[in-house]
Order: C-alpha cells, then structure tokens, then sequence
C-alpha cells in the first residue's frame, strides 16, 4: 500500500500515470508446462517511478495465476519478429499488455493469441477482434457510490465530455446514476470553445446544495490550461462541488478520485486470462471499466464544503493536503 501511495503522490507532480513508450525487451524465466505459463506480460521499459507500478500490476498478475509469468519490458529497441519467435516458443496463448507500447507490440502477433490491455483509458481506433480492454476510467458507480458517501444530498450530477472519448463511459454512467437516485445531466463537446462555453453555463446555473460537477479523464472537456482553472475558480467561489476519476486533480481541489488499486489490476487482467485459457468466459468483453480502485480525498476541499470527514467510517487511501 505504501509503495502506491508514493507512486500516486509522486504522480501528482508529473501527470498521467502511464506514459507510453516503445520498446527493447528482455525474456523472462520459463515455467513448466502449465496452462497459467501460456500468459505473457508486454510492458513499458520506464524508470522510476513508472517501473515501480508496473511491477505492482505484474505482481497481482503473479498472486492471481499463483506462478510467475514471462513478462518482457518493451522499450526503443524492440524487434517484433523477435518478440513474436520467444513467445511462440514459450507457447504463449494470452498476452497482458500495459500501457500503448504493450498494447502496439502486441497488434503484431498472430490472431490466435488473445490480448488483454491494461493501463489504458481505451481502445485504439483500429483494434484487433482478440483485444479486451479494462481501462484506466473508474466505474461511474463507484465514483456515484462514493459521492453519496461522502455528500449525501447531492442529487444532480453534472458531465461534460467529448463523445468520441467517452460515449462508452456515459452509457455505463447512466445507469450508475439511476441505481444511486441522481440525475445525471450530460452534455456533449467536440473541442475546447464548445467545451469553455458549457462549463461555463453549467457553473453558472449550478446550485452548490443539490449539485455536483464530474471530471472525467478527456482530454477535450477537461483541458487543463484553460478549463480546469476555471472549473477550480468558480468551484471555490460558489462552493460546488466536484469530484473527478483522475487523482491528480484532488491535489488541485477536487473532493475525491478513485485511482487504481495496483496490485489488483494485475489480478483482474489475470483473472480474465485465466478464463479465457480454461474457455469459461464468455466473448471477452472489449471495453470495461476500472474497478480495483483506491481513494484520495483533499480534506481542505471537505471543511470548506462544510463536510465533516473525520468520521472512523471513512477509510482513505490518499490525503490531500498531506498529513
């Protein structure tokens, strides 16, 4: 836990947590005739502190299948032919790929193997019929479910988003929304003007005892040099407010953000392998969201919404500002 708290603190002063980088890989130790050795791990090769997540993520994958797994860091250098000839060798039938650089090396290998990604927000435009993706994005129900923790009368939450990014996302985030008795009121963006122009409507006619603002992780609708300061002003000043599915933005003023649980990704993606080399699964599911989560609070935001989180009930895994 500590080792995941440091990452995401650090995280808080660099960005995104998976940055994506291409490849030089190095094989792994082979396991015995096992069908748990038919899963391979395709990875970034980063420094820290992105190579401390990765190893978490492969750890869970390790816990879930109980045996280690050959996992390959993919860096500048990687030779797909070469890539593609060890994994054949070790009979490699499902591969877990982090990140865009796991995800790429892995388009290139032959049909009959599957591909799980992870640490992803969604899948490519072109993507093959044997990809599943669990992305970045945290369930809409458990971000819902803790809003009604933590502000229970909030009854209206409001999006924005942009369509192409996250049209997936609000399917899945309506029905979250009814099961938890909020109206969800979304609207739609393409660029960062249409996207200015609706937030500031939104933030205008919002009231700050019945609503609350959600940011979800697009890049067109939460802009970070023009819309998240507004957004971070206007919020302050009427007391609204906001919770996002990116933890970066606790630090700056959000209430909350779930952020993945690392080691249990890894045991998700493995657990989703698993079931698809037993055939127990059914069709791999080709987008689904984030559901290992951990959660980070700024108590600063809390005592100035008048919200009173000290209670023993509460269990937080980041606090911002920190202790």
């Amino acid at each position: 836990m500590e080792g995941t708290r440091t990452f995401w603190n650090r995280l808080a002063h660099i960005g995104l947590l998976i940055a994506l980088a291409g490849a030089a890989w190095v094989g792994a130790t082979v396991v015995a005739a096992d069908p748990r050795a038919s899963i391979a791990v395709l990875y970034p090769d980063m420094e820290e502190p992105y190579r401390s997540v990765f190893t978490q993520i492969i750890t869970g994958v390790e816990k879930e299948t109980g045996t280690p797994v050959n996992s390959y860091p993919i860096g500048p250098g990687h030779n797909p032919q070469e890539l593609s000839n060890r994994l054949q060798q070790r009979d490699v039938r499902i591969v877990i790929t982090l990140g865009r650089s796991g995800l790429s090396a892995a388009t290139g290998l032959k049909k009959e193997v599957g591909i799980i990604a992870g640490g992803i927000l969604s899948a490519p435009a072109q993507s093959p019929q044997n990809l599943s993706v669990l992305s970045l994005a945290p369930d809409p129900a458990l971000l819902f479910k803790q809003l009604k923790a933590l502000a229970p009368g909030i009854k209206r939450v409001l999006v924005v988003h942009d369509p192409q990014q996250n049209a997936w996302l609000m399917q899945l985030a309506r029905e979250a929304a009814s099961a938890q008795g909020l109206d969800l009121q979304i609207r739609e963006a393409s660029d960062l003007k249409s996207a200015l122009q609706t937030y500031k409507t939104l933030l205008a006619e919002a009231n700050p005892k019945l609503d609350a603002l959600w940011l979800p992780q697009d890049s067109t609708t939460v802009e970070e040099s023009t819309i998240l300061p507004l957004i971070l002003q206007e919020a302050w000043s009427h007391g609204l407010l906001f919770f996002s599915s990116s933890v970066v933005h606790v630090k700056r003023g959000a209430l909350f953000a779930l952020y993945p649980d690392n080691e249990g990704l890894g045991r998700r993606l493995a657990s989703s392998a698993l079931k698809q080399l037993s055939g127990t699964s059914q069709s791999p599911a080709a987008l689904s969201p984030l559901r290992d989560v951990l959660l980070a609070v700024n108590i600063r935001t809390a005592s100035h919404l008048g919200l009173d989180l000290s209670d023993s009930r509460y269990k937080f895994d980041m606090i911002f500002p920190a202790p």
